[in-house]
């Protein structure tokens, strides 16, 4: 079988490439395209050059590692900002803004209807009609704090 392979020539470089590719199509998330991408480098430069088998898998690997800072750069800039930052973060939207309670918080515990959803909510026992403020979120709870001003 290793014959076989070998034999291929740069050719099971290009052929590796594209398997890589094909795995990269049914299951994304960018890792096996750097390899391809390794694999196809290696087979351009074996095009040109007539080196051993152990080389062509070093240079492989090397182009492989190489690709985790390039893959990282690339990926920072995925995380560009956007025009609804807090899309499927509707909770850190909330951060800051003020509300009035239609029920009083007791014992810590209470709950605010803000749009077509209610929020529970944490913080000092304030009676119904108080003004609180956001101050941060703690999964689906709102710590709130009373408004000043």
């Amino acid at each position: 079988m290793w014959t076989t392979i070998l034999s291929l020539g740069y050719w099971d470089w290009f052929i590796a490439c594209v398997v890589l590719l094909v795995l990269e199509m049914i299951a994304p998330g960018t890792f096996m395209l750097w390899l391809g991408v390794a694999a196809f480098l290696v087979g351009v430069i074996s095009l040109f050059v007539d080196w051993s088998w152990q080389l062509q898998f070093v240079a492989f690997a090397a182009f492989a590692l190489g690709a985790i800072p390039l893959w990282r750069r690339l990926g920072a800039r995925a995380a560009a900002p956007t025009d609804q930052p807090f899309l499927n973060r509707r909770a850190e939207a909330l951060i800051g803004q003020v509300f009035t309670l239609e029920r009083p918080i007791v014992g810590g515990c209470g709950t605010i209807g803000v749009g077509d959803t209610v929020w529970r909510i944490a913080g000092p026992d304030c009676p119904a009609g108080s003004r609180i403020r956001v101050a941060a979120v703690d999964g689906a709870t709102l710590r709130v704090e009373p408004a000043t001003g």
